[in-house]
Protein backbone atom coordinates (compact mmCIF):
# COMPACT_ATOMS: atom_id res chain seq x y z
CA UNK A 1 0.00 0.00 0.00
CA UNK A 2 1.35 3.37 -1.03
CA UNK A 3 1.13 6.16 1.55
CA UNK A 4 0.79 9.54 -0.15
CA UNK A 5 1.30 13.16 0.86
CA UNK A 6 -2.24 14.27 1.80
CA UNK A 7 -4.14 17.28 0.51
CA UNK A 8 -4.81 19.60 3.48
CA UNK A 9 -6.96 22.30 1.96
CA UNK A 10 -7.69 23.78 -1.45
CA UNK A 11 -4.60 26.00 -1.58
CA UNK A 12 -2.04 23.46 -0.33
CA UNK A 13 0.20 22.14 -3.12
CA UNK A 14 3.04 20.57 -1.14
CA UNK A 15 4.10 19.52 2.33
CA UNK A 16 7.28 19.00 4.32
CA UNK A 17 7.79 15.97 6.54
CA UNK A 18 9.09 17.17 9.90
CA UNK A 19 9.00 13.91 11.86
CA UNK A 20 8.57 10.15 11.42
CA UNK A 21 6.88 8.34 14.31
CA UNK A 22 7.64 4.92 12.81
CA UNK A 23 10.77 3.39 11.32
CA UNK A 24 11.09 1.01 8.39
CA UNK A 25 10.20 -2.49 9.61
CA UNK A 26 7.84 -1.30 12.35
CA UNK A 27 4.37 -2.79 12.59
CA UNK A 28 1.52 -0.31 12.20
CA UNK A 29 -2.19 -0.49 12.80
CA UNK A 30 -5.07 1.86 11.96
CA UNK A 31 -4.84 5.06 14.00
CA UNK A 32 -1.08 4.89 14.59
CA UNK A 33 0.63 8.17 13.71
CA UNK A 34 3.02 7.62 10.82
CA UNK A 35 4.55 11.05 10.27
CA UNK A 36 4.10 14.77 10.87
CA UNK A 37 3.80 17.22 7.98
CA UNK A 38 4.13 20.98 7.78
CA UNK A 39 2.41 23.02 5.07
CA UNK A 40 2.41 26.76 4.49
CA UNK A 41 -0.23 27.10 7.24
CA UNK A 42 -0.30 24.18 9.66
CA UNK A 43 1.50 21.18 11.09
CA UNK A 44 -0.43 17.93 11.37
CA UNK A 45 0.11 14.32 12.39
CA UNK A 46 -0.89 11.82 9.71
CA UNK A 47 -2.23 8.46 10.95
CA UNK A 48 -2.31 5.13 9.18
CA UNK A 49 -5.66 3.76 8.10
CA UNK A 50 -4.37 0.25 7.47
CA UNK A 51 -2.56 -2.51 9.34
CA UNK A 52 0.73 -3.98 8.18
CA UNK A 53 4.46 -3.31 8.26
CA UNK A 54 6.11 -0.03 7.25
CA UNK A 55 8.37 -1.62 4.66
CA UNK A 56 9.84 1.53 3.11
CA UNK A 57 10.22 5.26 3.83
CA UNK A 58 10.79 7.24 0.66
CA UNK A 59 10.72 10.84 1.94
CA UNK A 60 12.98 11.79 4.80
CA UNK A 61 12.64 14.43 7.48
CA UNK A 62 12.99 17.94 6.07
CA UNK A 63 12.11 16.97 2.50
CA UNK A 64 9.33 18.83 0.65
CA UNK A 65 7.18 16.91 -1.82
CA UNK A 66 3.99 17.73 -3.75
CA UNK A 67 0.55 16.54 -2.74
CA UNK A 68 -0.02 12.99 -3.99
CA UNK A 69 3.65 11.97 -3.91
CA UNK A 70 4.46 8.56 -2.42
CA UNK A 71 6.15 9.05 0.96
CA UNK A 72 6.15 5.46 2.26
CA UNK A 73 5.00 1.90 1.56
CA UNK A 74 3.09 -0.37 3.93
CA UNK A 75 3.16 -4.13 3.39
CA UNK A 76 -0.07 -5.90 4.20
CA UNK A 77 -0.28 -8.20 7.18
CA UNK A 78 1.61 -11.31 6.18
CA UNK A 79 1.96 -10.07 2.59
CA UNK A 80 4.38 -8.21 0.39
CA UNK A 81 4.39 -4.46 -0.13
CA UNK A 82 2.42 -3.09 -3.03
CA UNK A 83 4.65 -0.35 -4.35
CA UNK A 84 5.05 1.89 -7.35
CA UNK A 85 8.13 3.77 -8.55
CA UNK A 86 8.73 7.00 -6.65
CA UNK A 87 8.07 9.06 -9.76
CA UNK A 88 4.84 7.33 -10.74
CA UNK A 89 1.52 9.11 -10.37
CA UNK A 90 -0.95 7.42 -8.01
CA UNK A 91 -3.44 5.22 -9.90
CA UNK A 92 -7.03 6.42 -10.18
CA UNK A 93 -9.58 4.75 -7.93
CA UNK A 94 -6.98 2.30 -6.63
CA UNK A 95 -8.00 0.37 -3.51
CA UNK A 96 -4.31 0.27 -2.58
CA UNK A 97 -4.01 4.04 -2.08
CA UNK A 98 -4.26 4.99 1.58
CA UNK A 99 -6.78 7.63 2.63
CA UNK A 100 -5.95 9.90 5.57
CA UNK A 101 -9.04 10.50 7.66
CA UNK A 102 -11.81 11.69 5.36
CA UNK A 103 -9.37 13.26 2.89
CA UNK A 104 -8.44 11.25 -0.21
CA UNK A 105 -4.69 11.62 -0.48
CA UNK A 106 -4.61 10.51 -4.09
CA UNK A 107 -5.35 14.12 -5.04
CA UNK A 108 -2.69 14.47 -7.71
CA UNK A 109 -4.78 12.91 -10.49
CA UNK A 110 -5.56 15.26 -13.37
CA UNK A 111 -8.88 17.07 -12.93
CA UNK A 112 -11.70 16.18 -15.29
CA UNK A 113 -14.49 18.30 -16.64
CA UNK A 114 -17.49 18.42 -14.34
CA UNK A 115 -19.67 20.72 -12.26
CA UNK A 116 -18.24 24.11 -11.36
CA UNK A 117 -16.27 24.14 -8.12
CA UNK A 118 -14.21 26.59 -6.13
CA UNK A 119 -10.69 27.05 -7.41
CA UNK A 120 -7.63 27.38 -5.10
CA UNK A 121 -8.25 31.13 -4.70
CA UNK A 122 -11.94 30.60 -3.93
CA UNK A 123 -13.27 31.97 -7.23
CA UNK A 124 -15.71 29.86 -9.23
CA UNK A 125 -13.95 27.54 -11.65
CA UNK A 126 -15.88 27.14 -14.88
CA UNK A 127 -15.87 23.89 -16.88
CA UNK A 128 -12.88 23.82 -19.22
CA UNK A 129 -15.04 23.35 -22.31
CA UNK A 130 -16.65 26.79 -22.00
CA UNK A 131 -15.77 30.48 -22.12
CA UNK A 132 -13.24 30.40 -24.95
CA UNK A 133 -9.87 29.27 -23.55
CA UNK A 134 -6.90 31.05 -25.14
CA UNK A 135 -3.80 29.52 -26.70
CA UNK A 136 -0.16 30.20 -25.92
CA UNK A 137 2.61 30.00 -28.47
CA UNK A 138 3.11 26.33 -29.25
CA UNK A 139 -0.61 25.57 -29.08
CA UNK A 140 -0.95 25.13 -25.30
CA UNK A 141 -4.48 26.03 -24.17
CA UNK A 142 -5.07 28.20 -21.06
CA UNK A 143 -8.45 28.70 -19.40
CA UNK A 144 -9.50 32.33 -18.74
CA UNK A 145 -9.42 31.84 -14.96
CA UNK A 146 -5.92 30.31 -15.10
CA UNK A 147 -4.70 33.26 -17.18
CA UNK A 148 -6.19 35.76 -14.70
CA UNK A 149 -4.71 33.96 -11.68
CA UNK A 150 -1.31 33.77 -13.39
CA UNK A 151 -1.33 37.51 -14.01
CA UNK A 152 -2.26 38.21 -10.39
CA UNK A 153 0.38 35.89 -8.95
CA UNK A 154 3.19 36.86 -11.33
CA UNK A 155 3.39 33.47 -13.05
CA UNK A 156 4.98 32.91 -16.46
CA UNK A 157 2.49 30.65 -18.26
CA UNK A 158 5.20 29.46 -20.63
CA UNK A 159 6.85 27.74 -17.66
CA UNK A 160 3.70 26.04 -16.32
CA UNK A 161 2.85 22.42 -17.11
CA UNK A 162 -0.86 21.88 -17.69
CA UNK A 163 -2.70 19.03 -16.00
CA UNK A 164 -6.03 19.47 -17.81
CA UNK A 165 -7.21 17.55 -20.86
CA UNK A 166 -4.62 17.60 -23.67
CA UNK A 167 -2.18 19.53 -21.48
CA UNK A 168 -4.54 22.44 -20.90
CA UNK A 169 -3.43 24.84 -18.13
CA UNK A 170 -6.17 25.16 -15.51
CA UNK A 171 -6.51 27.08 -12.23
CA UNK A 172 -5.01 24.30 -10.11
CA UNK A 173 -1.78 24.40 -12.16
CA UNK A 174 -1.32 28.08 -11.30
CA UNK A 175 -1.85 27.31 -7.61
CA UNK A 176 0.72 24.50 -7.74
CA UNK A 177 3.29 26.70 -9.52
CA UNK A 178 2.71 29.59 -7.10
CA UNK A 179 2.76 27.44 -3.95
CA UNK A 180 5.95 25.71 -5.03
CA UNK A 181 7.63 29.03 -5.87
CA UNK A 182 8.17 27.99 -9.49
CA UNK A 183 7.69 30.00 -12.67
CA UNK A 184 7.60 33.36 -10.86
CA UNK A 185 8.15 36.43 -13.01
CA UNK A 186 9.57 39.17 -10.76
CA UNK A 187 8.59 42.74 -11.61
CA UNK A 188 12.28 43.57 -11.35
CA UNK A 189 14.77 40.79 -11.90
CA UNK A 190 16.37 39.33 -8.78
CA UNK A 191 19.78 40.03 -10.23
CA UNK A 192 18.85 43.66 -10.85
CA UNK A 193 17.66 44.13 -7.27
CA UNK A 194 20.79 42.51 -5.83
CA UNK A 195 22.99 44.60 -8.10
CA UNK A 196 21.53 47.76 -6.53
CA UNK A 197 22.86 46.62 -3.14
CA UNK A 198 26.17 45.07 -4.18
CA UNK A 199 28.05 47.53 -1.93
CA UNK A 200 25.56 47.17 0.96
CA UNK A 201 25.80 44.32 3.49
CA UNK A 202 22.63 42.23 3.55
CA UNK A 203 21.36 38.79 4.42
CA UNK A 204 19.27 36.72 2.01
CA UNK A 205 16.12 35.23 3.58
CA UNK A 206 14.58 32.45 1.44
CA UNK A 207 10.80 32.49 1.13
CA UNK A 208 9.01 29.71 2.96
CA UNK A 209 5.65 28.31 1.89
CA UNK A 210 3.64 30.63 4.13
CA UNK A 211 5.31 33.80 2.88
CA UNK A 212 4.87 32.68 -0.76
CA UNK A 213 1.18 32.06 -0.13
CA UNK A 214 0.69 35.40 1.62
CA UNK A 215 2.49 37.22 -1.21
CA UNK A 216 0.42 35.51 -3.93
CA UNK A 217 -2.97 35.89 -2.23
CA UNK A 218 -2.54 39.53 -1.19
CA UNK A 219 -1.17 40.51 -4.60
CA UNK A 220 -4.20 38.84 -6.14
CA UNK A 221 -6.51 40.63 -3.67
CA UNK A 222 -5.12 44.10 -4.39
CA UNK A 223 -5.07 43.56 -8.16
CA UNK A 224 -8.51 42.00 -8.55
CA UNK A 225 -10.66 43.37 -5.68
CA UNK A 226 -11.89 46.98 -6.04
CA UNK A 227 -11.26 48.10 -2.46
CA UNK A 228 -12.76 51.16 -0.84
CA UNK A 229 -12.50 52.22 2.81
CA UNK A 230 -14.82 53.68 5.45
CA UNK A 231 -13.46 54.96 8.78
CA UNK A 232 -15.35 55.92 11.93
CA UNK A 233 -14.59 56.85 15.54
CA UNK A 234 -16.44 54.71 18.08
CA UNK A 235 -16.84 55.52 21.78
CA UNK A 236 -16.07 52.41 23.81
CA UNK A 237 -16.56 53.65 27.40
CA UNK A 238 -19.66 51.53 28.00
CA UNK A 239 -18.02 48.53 26.35
CA UNK A 240 -15.03 48.79 28.70
CA UNK A 241 -17.33 49.14 31.70
CA UNK A 242 -19.35 46.07 30.71
CA UNK A 243 -16.16 44.07 30.27
CA UNK A 244 -14.82 45.10 33.69
CA UNK A 245 -18.11 44.24 35.40
CA UNK A 246 -18.36 40.87 33.65
CA UNK A 247 -14.80 39.92 34.59
CA UNK A 248 -15.32 41.04 38.19
CA UNK A 249 -18.43 38.84 38.43
CA UNK A 250 -16.78 35.78 36.85
CA UNK A 251 -17.15 32.64 39.01
CA UNK A 252 -13.97 31.16 40.47
CA UNK A 253 -12.61 27.63 40.34
CA UNK A 254 -11.35 25.65 43.34
CA UNK A 255 -8.02 27.50 43.16
CA UNK A 256 -9.71 30.87 43.27
CA UNK A 257 -8.98 31.65 39.61
CA UNK A 258 -11.75 33.17 37.43
CA UNK A 259 -13.33 30.74 34.98
CA UNK A 260 -13.20 33.34 32.21
CA UNK A 261 -11.61 36.66 31.39
CA UNK A 262 -13.15 38.62 28.54
CA UNK A 263 -10.97 40.78 26.30
CA UNK A 264 -11.99 43.83 24.31
CA UNK A 265 -11.38 41.75 21.19
CA UNK A 266 -13.97 39.20 22.33
CA UNK A 267 -16.61 41.93 22.53
CA UNK A 268 -15.58 43.34 19.15
CA UNK A 269 -16.01 39.89 17.57
CA UNK A 270 -19.50 39.61 19.03
CA UNK A 271 -20.48 43.13 17.93
CA UNK A 272 -19.19 42.58 14.39
CA UNK A 273 -21.04 39.26 14.10
CA UNK A 274 -24.32 40.82 15.24
CA UNK A 275 -23.82 43.84 12.95
CA UNK A 276 -23.52 41.52 9.95
CA UNK A 277 -26.81 39.91 10.95
CA UNK A 278 -28.47 43.32 11.10
CA UNK A 279 -27.13 44.22 7.66
CA UNK A 280 -27.38 40.80 5.97
CA UNK A 281 -26.69 42.11 2.45
CA UNK A 282 -23.09 42.76 3.59
CA UNK A 283 -22.62 39.30 5.11
CA UNK A 284 -21.51 37.99 1.75
CA UNK A 285 -18.73 36.76 -0.49
CA UNK A 286 -17.84 37.25 -4.14
CA UNK A 287 -18.08 34.06 -6.24
CA UNK A 288 -17.09 35.35 -9.67
CA UNK A 289 -20.47 35.16 -11.41
CA UNK A 290 -22.66 35.50 -8.31
CA UNK A 291 -22.76 36.74 -4.72
CA UNK A 292 -23.09 34.33 -1.81
CA UNK A 293 -25.05 35.65 1.19
CA UNK A 294 -24.60 33.77 4.44
CA UNK A 295 -27.07 32.95 7.16
CA UNK A 296 -24.48 32.97 9.93
CA UNK A 297 -21.63 35.28 10.87
CA UNK A 298 -18.44 33.20 10.67
CA UNK A 299 -15.73 35.64 11.70
CA UNK A 300 -12.06 35.16 10.87
CA UNK A 301 -9.62 36.76 13.33
CA UNK A 302 -6.13 37.66 12.10
CA UNK A 303 -3.54 36.05 14.39
CA UNK A 304 0.17 36.85 14.01
CA UNK A 305 2.35 33.74 13.99
CA UNK A 306 6.00 33.10 13.28
CA UNK A 307 6.60 33.95 9.63
CA UNK A 308 3.21 35.44 8.82
CA UNK A 309 -0.41 35.37 9.92
CA UNK A 310 -3.47 33.14 9.79
CA UNK A 311 -7.19 33.76 10.38
CA UNK A 312 -8.88 31.11 12.53
CA UNK A 313 -12.67 31.36 12.37
CA UNK A 314 -15.30 31.68 15.09
CA UNK A 315 -18.34 29.95 13.58
CA UNK A 316 -21.89 31.26 14.25
CA UNK A 317 -20.41 34.03 16.38
CA UNK A 318 -23.68 35.97 16.39
CA UNK A 319 -25.39 33.33 18.56
CA UNK A 320 -22.55 32.39 20.92
CA UNK A 321 -22.18 33.78 24.46
CA UNK A 322 -19.18 36.01 25.06
CA UNK A 323 -17.62 33.41 27.35
CA UNK A 324 -17.71 30.80 24.56
CA UNK A 325 -16.26 33.24 22.02
CA UNK A 326 -13.48 34.09 24.49
CA UNK A 327 -12.63 30.44 25.17
CA UNK A 328 -12.69 29.48 21.48
CA UNK A 329 -10.56 32.46 20.47
CA UNK A 330 -7.94 31.71 23.10
CA UNK A 331 -7.75 28.04 22.12
CA UNK A 332 -7.65 28.74 18.36
CA UNK A 333 -4.94 31.40 18.77
CA UNK A 334 -2.77 29.03 20.81
CA UNK A 335 -3.06 26.28 18.21
CA UNK A 336 -2.51 28.76 15.38
CA UNK A 337 0.81 29.85 16.88
CA UNK A 338 1.91 26.22 17.16
CA UNK A 339 0.63 25.58 13.60
CA UNK A 340 -1.87 22.97 14.78
CA UNK A 341 -5.04 24.30 13.16
CA UNK A 342 -7.04 22.02 10.88
CA UNK A 343 -7.98 23.38 7.43
CA UNK A 344 -11.68 23.77 8.25
CA UNK A 345 -10.70 25.99 11.19
CA UNK A 346 -9.16 28.71 9.01
CA UNK A 347 -10.79 28.29 5.57
CA UNK A 348 -14.00 30.02 4.58
CA UNK A 349 -15.79 32.48 6.85
CA UNK A 350 -17.99 35.42 5.90
CA UNK A 351 -15.87 38.36 7.12
CA UNK A 352 -12.74 39.07 9.15
CA UNK A 353 -11.27 41.33 11.82
CA UNK A 354 -7.69 42.59 12.08
CA UNK A 355 -6.92 44.24 15.41
CA UNK A 356 -3.61 46.10 15.85
CA UNK A 357 -4.78 48.15 18.80
CA UNK A 358 -2.59 46.19 21.20
CA UNK A 359 0.45 47.47 19.26
CA UNK A 360 -0.58 51.10 19.68
CA UNK A 361 -1.62 51.51 16.05
CA UNK A 362 -4.26 54.24 15.92
CA UNK A 363 -5.71 53.61 12.46
CA UNK A 364 -5.03 51.41 9.42
CA UNK A 365 -6.76 49.80 6.43
CA UNK A 366 -6.61 46.02 6.02
CA UNK A 367 -6.49 44.07 2.74
CA UNK A 368 -9.56 41.93 2.08
CA UNK A 369 -8.95 38.19 2.28
CA UNK A 370 -10.72 36.65 -0.75
CA UNK A 371 -13.42 35.51 -1.13
CA UNK A 372 -14.61 37.78 1.72
CA UNK A 373 -16.20 41.09 0.79
CA UNK A 374 -15.27 42.92 4.01
CA UNK A 375 -12.62 43.14 6.71
CA UNK A 376 -12.72 45.39 9.79
CA UNK A 377 -9.46 47.01 10.92
CA UNK A 378 -9.45 47.96 14.61
CA UNK A 379 -7.11 50.56 16.07
CA UNK A 380 -6.02 51.41 19.61
CA UNK A 381 -8.31 53.06 22.15
CA UNK A 382 -7.41 56.58 23.20
CA UNK A 383 -8.78 59.34 25.46
CA UNK A 384 -10.21 62.16 23.42
CA UNK A 385 -12.14 65.37 24.06
CA UNK A 386 -15.70 65.17 22.69
CA UNK A 387 -18.63 67.55 22.67
CA UNK A 388 -21.49 66.60 24.99
CA UNK A 389 -25.17 66.83 24.07
CA UNK A 390 -25.41 69.93 26.28
CA UNK A 391 -22.69 71.70 24.31
CA UNK A 392 -19.92 71.13 26.84
CA UNK A 393 -16.68 69.18 26.52
CA UNK A 394 -15.88 65.83 28.11
CA UNK A 395 -13.27 63.14 27.65
CA UNK A 396 -14.22 59.76 26.20
CA UNK A 397 -12.48 56.52 25.27
CA UNK A 398 -12.50 56.42 21.46
CA UNK A 399 -11.41 53.74 18.99
CA UNK A 400 -11.02 54.22 15.22
CA UNK A 401 -12.19 51.40 12.96
CA UNK A 402 -11.79 51.16 9.18
CA UNK A 403 -13.96 48.91 7.05
CA UNK A 404 -12.43 47.66 3.79
CA UNK A 405 -15.14 46.74 1.26
CA UNK A 406 -15.22 44.88 -2.05
CA UNK A 407 -17.23 47.28 -4.22
CA UNK A 408 -18.50 44.38 -6.33
CA UNK A 409 -20.49 43.20 -3.30
CA UNK A 410 -20.79 46.13 -0.88
CA UNK A 411 -21.63 49.61 -2.15
CA UNK A 412 -20.79 52.77 -0.24
CA UNK A 413 -24.19 53.23 1.39
CA UNK A 414 -24.35 49.56 2.41
CA UNK A 415 -20.87 49.73 3.91
CA UNK A 416 -21.81 52.88 5.82
CA UNK A 417 -24.92 51.12 7.16
CA UNK A 418 -22.77 48.23 8.37
CA UNK A 419 -20.31 50.58 10.13
CA UNK A 420 -23.23 52.40 11.77
CA UNK A 421 -24.70 49.11 13.01
CA UNK A 422 -21.35 48.11 14.51
CA UNK A 423 -20.88 51.50 16.15
CA UNK A 424 -24.36 51.36 17.68
CA UNK A 425 -23.69 47.93 19.17
CA UNK A 426 -20.34 48.97 20.66
CA UNK A 427 -21.62 52.26 22.07
CA UNK A 428 -24.66 50.50 23.58
CA UNK A 429 -23.17 47.04 24.21
CA UNK A 430 -26.16 45.56 26.03
CA UNK A 431 -27.98 45.50 22.66
CA UNK A 432 -25.58 42.87 21.29
CA UNK A 433 -26.75 40.45 23.96
CA UNK A 434 -30.47 40.58 23.14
Amino acid sequence: MNVLMPQLGETVAEGKITKWFKSAGDAVKPGDNLFEIETDKVSMEVPSTSAGVLSEIRVGVGEVVPVGAIVAVIAGEGGAAVSAPATAAPPKQSPQVQRVGALPVAAAAAPTAGPAKLDPFFEVRTPDRNYGPAKLAGGVVVTPLARRLAAGAGIDLARVTGSGPHGRIVARDIDVASGAGRALVPAVGTGEVMALYRDTPFEEVPLDGMRKTIAARLLLAKQTIPHFYLSADVEIGRLLTMREEANAAAPKNDDGQPLFKLSVNDLIIKAWAVALQRVPEANAAWANDRILRFRHSDIGIAVAIDGGLITPIIRHAESKPLTIISAEMRELAERARSRRLKPHEYQGGSSAISNLGMYGVREFAAIINPPHATILAVGAARRQAVETSAGGVAFASVMTVTLSCDHRVVDGALGAELVAAFRGLVETPVTMLV
